[in-house]
C-alpha cells in the first residue's frame, strides 16, 4: 500500500496535490481551484484555495460562478476500494476564510467516494 494517500477526481484518477478539483461531479457547479498545498502526508493534506460555486440565479445553467476563498482538509486515509495498493482521503473539510456561499455553514465537511 502506498504511504502517500490520493485525492481521486470525477474521473476516478489518482491524484496528489491537485491544483483544482470538482466538488460537484454531477453538475460541476461547485469545484476548487488554485490549490496551494502546505500538508499533504499520511494522515491528512492542508491546502488554501478558491471555492467556485454558481449560485444557480435565476437557475443553475443561467448562474454566476461565485468565489470564496477556502482552506482544505482532507484526511480519513484509507484503502481505496478500485485500487487496493492506493490510499485516498475518505473526508473534505472547508472553512470559508471570509464570505461564504448563501446556505452554507462557516466549514463544510464532505465524504469522499471511494
Amino acid at each position: 500500500m502506498s504511504t502517500q494517500p490520493v485525492v481521486v477526481d470525477c474521473f476516478w484518477h489518482p491524484r496528489v496535490e491537485p491544483g483544482a478539483f470538482v466538488l460537484a461531479c454531477g453538475d460541476g457547479n461547485s469545484r476548487l481551484t488554485s490549490l496551494r498545498w502546505s500538508r499533504w502526508d499520511a494522515r491528512s493534506a492542508v491546502a488554501t484555495g478558491v471555492n467556485a460555486v454558481n449560485d444557480c440565479k435565476p437557475y443553475c445553467a443561467a448562474g454566476t460562478f461565485r468565489k470564496y476563498s477556502v482552506t482544505v482538509r482532507l484526511d480519513r486515509p484509507r484503502t481505496w476500494k478500485k485500487n487496493p495498493r492506493l490510499t485516498q482521503y475518505g473526508r473534505l473539510t472547508l472553512t470559508y476564510t471570509d464570505t461564504k456561499p448563501a446556505g452554507y455553514g462557516r466549514t463544510m465537511t464532505y465524504p469522499l467516494w471511494n
